[in-house]
């Protein structure tokens, strides 16, 4: 098996990704995620970074959990507030995964996604911790919708709980990310001036679905008709939008992931003021990337953080 996953490390190597690079991820923890390759395996890579992180009860941070933003059974958040509270903190929302058709904010007994939040407040902010409708049966634009009721909730309320209106985050992986661009580019869904937000964080999205073709997920959230693709896509929007990004995939992430990444990034490169903050973390697959947050390895949350000083 080592010398096959040597032969792989190769290939990745020699097409781009500097995966054998020493640094703050175990070797051993390297060489299983290239054992496990590019593909999407929340099973076996939560089983590689679950004994890393935190258990309850969490010490220094007041948590409340399943907060309703909205009536549906699915519009229910956590807030991780940073204890002793001292005001005003910047704002970090995260937005979960799941191919549109599956995920939650967190399930019993697993450390994901409080471990988002769990950094976020060590790192001063308010953490919210949100989940949405699900496809098939809340469509497109099901999750653009969510993520503005999302953020009009923490932009009315969060104030109370030591957070700053002004400095809200809204952070999405993979479909989370999708959402969160959908939400950023099509302002028809803002619910708050401007659309609320001091920044958006995108951690491997899709942002043109017309660049390649849609997978059984996608069909299921946007529908069979691909005439509507270009309107439902999000890259001329970030273009065109006053929001900043930072837009970040992983090395081994899915070939689509890194393609679109580049695809945002080149395309941002046009602006008379230069390229979006863009990153490609090293190492890491298209799960570990945010399971390994609130761990030793802090090359995503250094760029996040990094990110957040930037924006005025």
């Amino acid at each position: 098996m080592r010398l096959a996953v040597s032969a792989l490390a190769a290939a990745l190597m020699l097409s781009g990704p500097a995966l054998a690079q020493q640094g703050p991820m175990p070797e051993d923890l390297a060489w299983k995620l290239l054992e496990l390759g590019r593909v999407i395996d929340p099973p076996r890579t939560a089983a590689l970074y679950a004994p890393l992180q935190q258990k309850e009860p969490y010490q220094g941070v007041k948590v409340e959990r399943d907060v309703k933003y909205g009536p549906a059974d699915r519009h229910l958040l956590d807030v991780f507030t940073p204890d002793p509270a001292a005001t005003p903190r910047p704002v970090l929302i995260y937005i979960h995964g799941g191919g549109f058709i599956a995920g939650s904010k967190r399930n019993p007994g697993s450390p994901f996604y409080d471990n988002v939040m769990l950094w976020a407040a060590k790192s001063g902010f308010v953490g919210v911790n949100a989940t949405y409708r699900l496809a098939p049966a809340f469509p497109w634009p099901a999750g653009a919708e969510d993520m503005g009721a999302i953020v009009q909730w923490v932009a009315e309320t969060i104030a109370s709980r030591g957070g700053d209106p002004r400095r809200i985050f809204l952070m999405g992986q993979s479909a989370g990310a999708i959402h969160v661009a959908s939400y950023v580019s099509h302002s028809e869904f803002h619910k708050v001036t401007g659309g609320g937000l001091a920044g958006a964080i995108m951690v491997s999205g899709i942002y043109d679905l017309t660049a390649s073709p849609v997978g059984d997920a996608e069909l299921a959230y946007y529908g069979s008709d691909p005439s509507r693709y270009a309107e439902r896509s999000s890259l001329q929007g970030l273009l065109a939008s006053p929001i900043p990004f930072l837009i970040t995939a992983a090395e081994l992430d899915p070939p689509r992931f890194v393609e679109q990444f580049e695809l945002l990034k080149q395309a941002s490169c046009k602006w008379p003021s230069g390229c979006a903050r863009s990153f490609m973390l090293p190492q890491h697959s298209h799960t570990s990337e945010v399971y390994a947050i609130n761990t030793p390895d802090t090359r995503l949350t250094d760029e996040i953080l990094e990110f957040v000083k930037s924006v005025k």
